[in-house]
């Protein structure tokens, strides 16, 4: 046995030598997935004090952010340090993007109240706010994306793509940091919903269960790396459970009502009503 693990051992350790991919020496360390987590809990309670904390006050959200400031610029520098092997610079861009989210947080809480109120106002079966903050998973894949969106602006490798995929594991919902949205976002249900990276979300949009607002064809890979592939969707848009949008020039016009089941790669006018057994344009098919 004892050689057999030795022969595995070294087998893997040339394979590591050899690809880029694995992670060898300090310069090369990455953000621990369990502080994250641990991150978006914190947030939570300062976001929403009082739900998730048996504690609401000054002191406490004080506290609180204290917290949240020492462990957000340790998994910054731990990011930043990736490929980089300046130290001083890891620390100047850890401290700098700190500050910057720290600024943004009561913003987010504003939107997010937003969003509270459109998912309680969208759904009859809500019997209070509070429920809805408690219970809705709709709201917490909205809440990480807020909170993921913020630091991917400020390019900060892994740690949004932790967060987001931290609460499409709990919720279904796969929403990347690096999407739009607007205020007043209201998801119902949830489970399969995919929002990809460079989707454009108005304000008063509403999403069910199963939407795919996504790209056409990534055969070409990273070479479309920072285009534009995903759907716009403008404000006060319904998209009823299963549709799928795809396609960076597909844009969903004001105030239009997209039925379930459909398949739409083209543009749809304004207030327009869309079921699954319409006919698309010619000119706008893929082909």
């Amino acid at each position: 046995m004892q050689e057999l693990i030795s022969k595995v051992v070294k087998e893997i350790s040339d394979t590591c030598c050899r690809e880029e991919i694995f992670l060898r020496g300090p310069k090369r360390q990455m953000p621990q997935r369990d502080q994250i987590i641990l991150l978006i809990e914190e947030l939570r309670k300062v976001m929403f004090p009082g739900y998730f904390s048996d504690e609401s006050d000054d002191y406490f959200l004080g506290h609180t952010l204290n917290r949240i400031w020492n462990m957000l610029y340790a998994q910054l520098k731990l990011a930043f340090s990736y490929g980089n092997p300046d130290a001083d610079e890891v620390k100047a861009r850890a401290q700098q993007v700190c500050g910057e989210f720290f600024a943004q947080i009561p913003e987010i809480q504003r939107m997010l109240v937003k969003d509270v109120e459109a998912e309680f106002e969208g759904d009859p079966a809500a019997q209070s706010r509070a429920e809805v903050i408690f219970s809705y998973p709709g709201l917490f894949a909205i809440f990480v994306y807020r909170v993921a969106h913020e630091l991917y602006q400020k390019k900060v490798p892994f740690i949004p793509r932790i967060m987001t995929e931290y609460a499409h594991s709990l919720t279904g919902i796969d929403i990347n940091a690096g999407a739009q949205i607007g205020e007043y976002f209201f998801i119902d249900h949830g489970t399969g919903i995919v929002i990809g990276e460079t989707t454009e979300i108005g304000a008063h949009v509403k999403l069910y269960q199963g939407v795919t607002l996504g790209a056409l064809s990534t055969r070409n890979g990273q070479m479309l790396s920072g285009k534009k592939r995903h759907p716009t969707i403008e404000d006060n848009v319904t998209i009823y459970a299963n549709a799928t949008i795809l396609g960076g020039d597909t844009v969903i016009g004001e105030g239009a009502v997209i039925g379930g089941n459909t398949f739409i790669t083209w543009p749809v006018p304004k207030n327009a009503r869309i079921t699954r057994d319409m006919v698309p344009p010619k000119n706008n098919c893929e082909k």
